[in-house]
This record gives structure tokens, C-alpha cells and sequence, in this order.
């Protein structure tokens, strides 16, 4: 593990109620490797609008069925804290259009999901309302509705369906192989996805501090009492920079299927994207605004993904990383 001190976490700059991001744009908190695919599959018009048509005839009707017998719908007369919080996340993002049904369903875990296309739902476990305080709650309701906002439920639909087709090729070798590689990004893209959801929650909460506590929560419990959230982030640093090459590989199996990438890292990757800049710089309201969206360049969205690989590898501790720059730069 470094010598160096664990670096702190500043509580909210500004303790009264949050800055209202009118007009912002979902391309803010998307990361740039969510974002660059977001604009590609935005560009397979009519694909989105049959795959909407598709679930909201069958699957989605059954979701919601299932939901509204066995859940409690959030709303002015039910878990109206809970709903008083998404409003207030919902306001801060400036949401505009109908916003997505709240759920909330039995479960002791901490977490929720966001399901659904063609008219996206927001469930929350039971456990969070119990674990969460209140700006904790508010960032895992903006992390779901930011979910919905990008449309993350529709284009994660659509890969699936281009991965099934693949299956078609899968008895050749080659396609074997194909097949895996297009798994594999899938996932990378979803983890990508989650990180952009995280950065929706920091906005929305504009208290850095409480996203990560959320983070140590899901890694370890609701109780906080005796847990340092700066050696928490020191976890990361030992996560990717301990080891050897061994580790390095086995970083990269574990991570292959995973939706989610692990809560250290997505504390850590939090931290530094509101370290860099773009957080304050947003909440002072320099930030892409949504009647700009249409002028989204996919070359550029291309570049800027390209760029942030690059970025994470040109930076990165991890064992295999420094031995490829070494052979790169020839020692």
C-alpha cells in the first residue's frame, strides 16, 4: 500500500439546498465510454422505436403487473419521504418529461434498479430506506433516475439483441471467439454505464461526501460507525496497484461478466472525476445543455472514449499496465 496520507473527502461545498442544473443535458454525467456508444446507438433510428413498441406490448406490461401486486408504488400518500426525495433529485437534474414510477419492494439489500424502455421504472430494496440517511437515499434515487435519463434500459436492450444475433455464427470458431469479445464489451460498456449513474447521483446530491459513503455502504454494511471512508478509498489504490501480473489477470476474469464494476473502484473512479474539474465547473453552470444534443458528433464522442482508455491506461498502477508501458517506451 503507498505511504501516502489518505486523501480526504470535502463535504458539500455549499450546505443549502442544491444548485438547480437546468436544461442539462444526460451527455454531463454520461462517462466518456458510455457516451460514445449512447450517441453510436442513438444513430439506429427505428431500431429504438420498434424495440419500444415491442416492450411495452408484452414485457414491460407483465414488469409493471408485477410491481403494482407486489410492491408499494411511492407517491403523495405512500413512503412520501422517499418520494419527496426523488422529486427533489428529479428537480435538481431538471427531469423533464413524465418521470419514471417509483417502486419499493421488500429486500434487505442495499440497492435498486432501473427496468423497463418504452416507459422506464425506478424500484428501490426496502434495505436502502433502512441503511441510507436522507442525502444518501437522494443519491441512489438520482444514481437510478439518471438510468432513466440516458436511456440506459433501450440501448442495453439493443446490444443484448445484437449479441443474440451473433449466436447465429457461433458453431464457426471465429465466431466463437467474436462472440465472447462482444460479451465482454457489453459488460465493459454497462460498467461504464454505472459509473455515469454514479456521477448523476453526485450532481443530483451535490455532496461528494455522501456518494462515497454510499459506495462503503454497499461494500460492507449500513453501519459506518467504525469505518474511515478515506482508508476505504486507500482500498482502491492497494486494489489496482498491489500485486503482480498474476493479479492483474485475475482482475480481468473477475471483471469479464460483471454489470458492475467493484465499490472501491467505483468510489475511487468518483473521487477523481470530481477532483478533475467537471463536477464544480458543472454546478457553476458551464455544462452541455439537452437543445444541444442533436449536434452531438459521434466522431468526437468516439475520440473522447478513445482518449479516456487512454487516459486510464497512461495513469494506471496496475502491474500489467506498467509492464506494457515499459515495453512500449522500449524500457
Amino acid at each position: 500500500m503507498s505511504d501516502q496520507q489518505p486523501a480526504e473527502i470535502e463535504p458539500r461545498d455549499n450546505p443549502r439546498e442544491p444548485v438547480t442544473l437546468r436544461g442539462i443535458s444526460t451527455r454531463a454525467w454520461e462517462h466518456p465510454a458510455d457516451r460514445g456508444a449512447l450517441v453510436a446507438l442513438r444513430e439506429l433510428r427505428g431500431f429504438d422505436v420498434v424495440l419500444r413498441k415491442l416492450s411495452s406490448m408484452i414485457s414491460e406490461r407483465a414488469l409493471r403487473l408485477t410491481f403494482l401486486g407486489s410492491a408499494i408504488r411511492a407517491d403523495r400518500h405512500q413512503y412520501t419521504r422517499v418520494y419527496d426525495a426523488y422529486l427533489e433529485v428529479a428537480k435538481t437534474l431538471d427531469a423533464d418529461g413524465e418521470l419514471p414510477e417509483l417502486y419499493i419492494t421488500r429486500n434487505p439489500d442495499l440497492g435498486g434498479m432501473c427496468i423497463g424502455i418504452d416507459k422506464p421504472m425506478i424500484v428501490i430494496n426496502s434495505g436502502s430506506i433502512d441503511l441510507l440517511d436522507e442525502t444518501e437515499l437522494r443519491f441512489l434515487l438520482a444514481h437510478e433516475l439518471g438510468h432513466a435519463l440516458s436511456g440506459h434500459g433501450l440501448y442495453r436492450t439493443i446490444l443484448m439483441v445484437l449479441v443474440r444475433l451473433t449466436t447465429s455464427v457461433a458453431w464457426i470458431p471465429v465466431g466463437v471467439v467474436g462472440l465472447r469479445v462482444i460479451t465482454a464489451a457489453l459488460y465493459e460498456w454497462q460498467r461504464k454505464s454505472e459509473l455515469s449513474a454514479d456521477r448523476a447521483g453526485a450532481l443530483a446530491v451535490q455532496d461528494p461526501a455522501a456518494a462515497i459513503r454510499v459506495m462503503a455502504k454497499m461494500a460492507g454494511g449500513g453501519d459506518l460507525s467504525d469505518v474511515d471512508t478515506a482508508a476505504f478509498l486507500e482500498q482502491a489504490k492497494e486494489f489496482e496497484t498491489g500485486g503482480d501480473l498474476r493479479d492483474s489477470f485475475l482482475k480481468l476474469m473477475l471483471l469479464e461478466q460483471r454489470s458492475h464494476d467493484f465499490s472501491v473502484a467505483r468510489a475511487a473512479s468518483l473521487k477523481n472525476w470530481i477532483d478533475d474539474g467537471e463536477y464544480r465547473q458543472y454546478l457553476g453552470g458551464d455544462y452541455p445543455k439537452r437543445d444541444a444534443d442533436a449536434d452531438a458528433s459521434l466522431t468526437q464522442e468516439a475520440k473522447a472514449a478513445a482518449k479516456s482508455y487512454k487516459d486510464i491506461f497512461e495513469n494506471s498502477g496496475d502491474p500489467l499496465a506498467k509492464l506494457l508501458r515499459k515495453l512500449r517506451d522500449g524500457f
